[in-house]
C-alpha cells in the first residue's frame, strides 16, 4: 500500500484553520522574498497554482490567493501521527513527511484492510489522505494519485499493465522529462506504447536501460518494503527539477525546503548529523556531491540549510544549469546534549 496524504502542509494549517478551508490557499514563501509555493489547495490549483511555482506568478494566476508559512513543528507532529497509524498494521517505509508504502502482504484481506487504514488516519488525524493498492511499488505508488483527493485505486494481481497502459510514461518513477522527450521522438508517449515497443529502437536510444524501462512499463517491480532497522546511516532528500533551472533564489528555496525535510528525518528518528552533503547534477546529468563536517552536530533546518547552502555557494558556478539538486546528512548519532547553534557570516 502506498499512502500519500491530500495537500499536506495546506491541510495541516486547515487543521488550527478551519476558515481557510474552502478559499484558494498556498503554504510556501513570500513573492517580495522571491518565495516558491510548496504546497496548493485544491481550490487555488483550479486556478492552475501548482506547487515549485514562484508565489508571484500564482498570485498572477489567481489575486485572491492567501499565503501562509509552513508551520513546520505541526507539521512534523501531524507526520509522526500517520506514521504511528501506519506502524499498527505492517512494516512501514517512510518516504517523506507526508508518503509511505506499507507492506501488507501478511494479510488476508489487503483490500479491506487498507480502506480501514485510510478511515483511521482521517478520523485520528482528521487529515485526508489518498491509498494506493497493488502488487508492487511503483504501481501502489500510480495508484494513490489516481483519483486525487481522498482517492483509493486497486490494482488487482495480474492487471499492472492493464492499469498503466493508458497512462503516460512520465508516471513511471524514474522517467523524467529528458527521457519522456527521447521517448516521445520514438513515438512513445504511454506506458502501453512503451510496454509494447520493438525493442531495438530502445536499445539503441537507451542501452542496457531499455530492457527496464519495458519491465517498469508493464508494472514489474520487486523492490520491498524496507523498514527500518536499528539506526539510519544517512538521510537525504532530492529534486529532480521538471526543466533544467539556473535560477538561484529558486534553487536556493529548494535548498532550504529540502533541509527542513532531511532535519525532520533526523528529529524523527532522535538523531543528530556531524555531515552535510549536497548533490549537484548539472544539465548534461555530471553529477557529484560536495560535504562539509562539524564538530557540534545538528538537527535544526535553519543549520543544516546554512551548511548545504555554502557547499552549494561554493560548488555552484552562476548560471549553470541544474537537473537535479539534493540534501543529506551522515555521520549520524544519537544527541548527548543539546549542540550549539551553528552562526556563519
Amino acid at each position: 500500500m502506498h499512502l500519500d496524504m491530500d495537500a499536506f502542509f495546506v491541510n495541516v494549517h486547515i487543521l488550527d484553520h478551519p476558515e481557510d478551508a474552502a478559499i484558494p490557499l498556498v503554504v510556501g514563501g513570500r513573492p517580495a522574498s522571491r518565495g516558491v509555493v510548496a504546497s496548493a489547495s485544491y481550490a487555488a490549483r483550479r486556478f492552475g497554482v501548482r506547487s515549485a511555482m514562484p508565489t508571484s506568478h500564482a498570485l498572477r494566476l489567481c489575486p485572491q490567493l492567501k499565503i501562509v508559512a509552513a508551520n513546520w513543528p505541526r507539521i512534523r507532529d501531524c507526520s509522526r501521527q500517520v506514521m504511528d497509524i501506519l506502524a499498527g498494521y505492517g512494516p512501514v517505509e517512510k518516504m517523506s513527511v507526508d508518503e509511505a508504502y506499507v507492506d501488507l502482504s501478511a494479510h488476508a484481506d489487503p483490500v479491506m484492510l487498507a480502506q480501514t487504514i485510510r478511515a483511521a488516519v482521517k478520523t485520528d488525524t482528521g487529515l485526508p489522505c489518498s491509498v494506493g493498492l497493488a502488487t508492487s511499488k511503483l504501481v501502489a505508488k500510480v495508484a494513490s494519485d489516481h483519483e486525487k483527493p481522498e482517492g483509493f485505486t486497486v490494482v488487482p494481481p495480474g492487471q499492472e499493465a492493464a492499469f498503466l497502459a493508458p497512462l503516460p510514461t512520465r508516471v513511471i518513477l524514474g522517467i523524467g522529462p529528458r527521457t519522456a522527450e527521447r521517448l516521445a521522438a520514438l513515438g512513445i508517449t504511454t506506458c502501453g506504447e512503451l510496454a509494447t515497443a520493438d525493442p531495438a529502437p530502445l536499445q539503441t536510444a537507451f542501452g542496457r536501460h531499455a530492457a527496464d524501462l519495458q519491465r517498469l512499463a508493464l508494472g514489474h517491480d520487486d523492490r520491498p518494503v524496507e523498514a527500518e532497522r536499528g539506526p539510519a546511516k544517512s538521510i537525504s532528500q532530492e529534486n529532480t527539477f521538471s526543466r533544467d533551472v539556473n535560477d538561484p533564489a529558486f534553487l536556493r528555496s529548494q535548498l532550504r525546503s529540502m533541509a527542513a525535510r532531511v532535519a525532520d528525518g533526523l528529529q524523527s528518528r532522535g538523531l543528530v548529523a556531524h555531515t552535510v552533503t549536497v548533490k549537484f547534477r548539472w544539465a548534461d546529468f555530471t553529477t557529484f556531491t560536495r560535504q562539509k563536517s562539524v564538530e557540534a552536530a545538528v538537527d535544526q533546518p535553519a543549520e543544516i540549510y546554512r551548511l548545504a547552502l555554502a557547499i552549494w555557494e561554493a560548488h555552484w558556478p552562476p548560471g549553470q544549469r541544474m537537473r537535479l539538486l539534493g540534501v543529506g546528512v551522515s555521520n549520524l548519532e544519537e544527541p548527548s546534549g543539546r549542540q550549539m547553534r551553528l552562526e556563519f557570516s
